[in-house]
């Protein structure tokens, strides 16, 4: 096993076959993903996820091509699907290899065939295709394939009840209406042949596992069929809310050939040559899409199931846009932003992937203009950066005087801010699991941070930066004195009145403190900075990244795992967070030095990712781990913050390779 392939020892059972999923991305926000054997575990998991420009979201419409080989009496299934109390048909049994890259394919091996199976997706389009090679031995063979279809939010699950659709037959296709009011069309070079029919009471175990709703019904509208001739055919099947009709088999190479281009192109375009950095820029591609309403760049947060968040997008952008030089697009991500801030904030979130903007983040604005410098020293582009200095001046004005959620200045030039408007942002109903509400250790750090970012940009634009000098000074002023907590020599995590109007400091070990080090411009003497490191390394660091809190305070959590509640009561109380590395590793050599040795001591726990990028979602890093050893990862199986700051990381501060 390497570099995205697996032999037939992680292929022979159902239940190894399905710890390891893939995703491929369209640049829509649409996607292609499944397990390695091809049984779909989540509500998630298809081979056509779309973004049609009519739909609040992404909708499943392909689930899944079932393909079956005849000769006389022998009949071979590829495929799985898990019902209840059991697995039919078990297809893996005739795996023999599944490699990741540059697309999924699987070979499988049944009596005297073989079969190649390559799966992507066209670019800036919701079209799925399916390329098969087909090797056969024998004469009169017969190749058919099954499509399952639904029309349905990919979050949810859907009855045969509740989904029906009318189909339109060709010869090499069908275009498929759903009573949801989508359409979509699947073309074939192999002759279709329509013949409804349900599959009942699927089975998806992760979801089973998370505790929701885990069984549905697909649709099958017909099959595909042709014969083998004795020797290879080539066959291909696609998949589209576009009409495909007119698609051809040296069409399909040709887009295949074509992509396969554009992801070499981004490799190329880096610059980067070392095996892991490349490795990490292969995961970037999936998370850089267009925002269907502003037609601007965006960042999905991650697989399966975010849209696009504006804090996770600011922070993410460096690893993204700025290391693979993707600059252009990084200007339309910020611009994107830039145009949606309100009352000085950026939103948190687009809801639905295009829906009205929520702004209930107290931080996604300070990293914009954190996000906003990064990208002037890759670019020296004075003209964006003239275009969007309103935003800038917007968002420290508003937070001086107020704005939304509580958010503002007091007398001390700190920044408070009401629940649940840090990354720390869990909720269970109405119940804010790590609320936060007062002043954020973090969040001032940024603040002061972004003061100093402001004026030093503004005076490259010849802009009076003087009051943003006042307000840093203030900060930095109150800074210490406010958070530095000398019984465990790091900083208080937050600060907040209790209901008795008591000032209350929190002395929860957090990872938060870290940006206090982190960030370009920080406060803290170089003792102090060197010992909040120290306690991070101590009480927060594992081999997948920091801790959301240390494993001795009561609220502790070691798993992330079980039903919705289970949790997220654990999200931010214990479980590690890849992300954090990128903080910790700049931080850490901040103060300890960049001598060699502790360069290859943050080098080693960066490439302690490589064995991870093959175990949960391959070529990907998850978006959190368990607290507890073995560190099992969990959530998203590729996240775009965790691959970011890992690949920003290991090439900035471990290869020394800076704008």
């Amino acid at each position: 096993m390497s570099g995205g392939r697996f032999g037939a020892d992680f292929l022979s059972t159902y239940e190894e076959g399905i710890k390891k999923e893939w995703v491929i991305g369209n640049g829509l926000g649409g996607y292609a993903s499944s397990t390695i054997i091809g049984a779909g575990t989540r509500t998630y998991h298809g081979l056509l996820v779309a973004t049609p420009e009519n739909s609040p979201g992404r909708l499943l419409l392909l689930s899944s091509l079932d393909e079956e080989i005849s000769v006389n009496e022998e009949v071979y299934k590829l495929a799985v699907h898990k019902y209840p109390d059991t697995i039919s048909p078990t297809g893996f049994q005739h795996l023999s290899k599944f490699i990741r890259y540059p697309f999924p394919l699987w070979v499988y091996r049944p009596g005297d065939f073989i079969i190649k199976k390559k799966v992507f997706m066209i670019h800036n389009s919701n079209t799925t295709c399916v390329l098969y090679d087909i090797t056969s031995r024998r004469e009169g063979a017969v190749l058919k394939i099954f499509p399952l279809v639904s029309s349905r939010d990919f979050n949810l699950t859907a009855r045969a009840g509740y989904l029906s659709f009318f189909q339109r037959a060709g010869l090499s296709g069908v275009k498929l209406a759903s009573s949801t009011g989508f359409t979509f069309s699947i073309s074939s070079n192999l002759q279709y042949h329509p013949e409804p029919v349900w599959y009942f009471n699927l089975e998806y175990d992760t979801e089973m596992q998370r505790g929701l709703n885990f069984q549905e019904d697909n649709f099958n509208p017909g099959w595909f069929e042709g014969e083998l001739k004795e020797g290879t055919s080539r066959f291909f099947v696609a998949a589209s809310t576009e009409d495909v009709s007119s698609f051809t088999l040296e069409k399909v190479d040709k887009l295949y050939l074509r992509e396969a281009n554009r992801q070499n192109l981004l490799a190329l375009d880096s610059k980067l040559i070392e095996p892991f950095a490349l490795k990490l820029l292969k995961a970037t591609d999936p998370f850089v899409v267009k925002n269907r309403s502003s037609g601007e760049n965006t960042v999905i947060a991650g697989y399966h199931w975010y849209s696009d968040w504006g804090r996770d997008t600011m922070i993410s952008l460096p690893g993204l846009l700025l290391i693979p030089y993707r600059f252009e697009e990084a200007r339309s991500v910020l611009n994107n932003f830039s145009k949606y801030c309100r009352r000085g904030l950026v939103p948190n979130t687009f809801p639905a992937f295009g829906g009205d903007p929520v702004y209930n983040t107290v931080d996604a604005s300070l990293w914009f203009i954190h996000a906003l410098n990064r990208y002037f020293a890759y670019t020296q582009d004075f003209l964006f950066l003239t275009d969007v200095w309103d935003t800038v001046d917007e968002i420290i004005n508003f937070y001086c005087d107020g704005t939304d959620f509580g958010i503002g200045m007091d007398s001390d030039y700190l920044i408070r801010q009401g629940p649940q408007l840090t990354w720390m942002d869990a909720k269970v109903g109405e119940w804010a699991v790590t609320p936060r509400e007062g002043k954020a250790c973090e969040v001032n750090a940024l603040w002061y941070s972004s003061l100093k970012t402001a004026s030093y940009l503004g005076i490259l634009l010849g802009e009076d930066v003087s009051s943003y000098e006042t307000l840093a000074a203030g900060v930095a002023s109150n800074f210490e004195e406010a958070f530095w907590n000398p019984e465990d020599d790091c900083l208080f995590d937050l600060i907040y009145e209790d209901e008795t109007g008591s000032l209350i400091k929190d002395p929860a070990i957090r990872p938060n403190q870290i940006f206090a080090v982190s960030l370009p411009y920080t406060m803290l003497s170089p003792e102090k900075e060197k010992a909040i490191v120290d306690r991070v390394e101590k009480d927060l660091l594992t081999p997948f990244g920091l801790r959301s809190l240390s494993t001795d305070h009561f609220l502790y959590k070691g798993q992330y795992l079980g039903d919705a509640l289970t949790r997220d009561t654990a999200y931010h109380n214990g479980t590690v967070w890849p992300w954090l590395l990128g903080a910790f590793v700049k931080a850490y050599l901040k103060t300890h030095g960049y001598e060699d040795s502790n360069v290859e001591y943050m080098k080693s726990i960066l490439e302690g990712f490589d064995g991870h990028l093959e175990s949960a979602g391959i070529g990907g890093i998850s978006e959190v781990f368990d607290g507890d050893y073995p560190h099992a990862p969990g959530g998203t199986i590729a996240q775009a913050w965790s691959v970011a700051e890992i690949l920003r990381a290991y090439v900035e501060d471990v290869l020394g390779i800076k704008p």
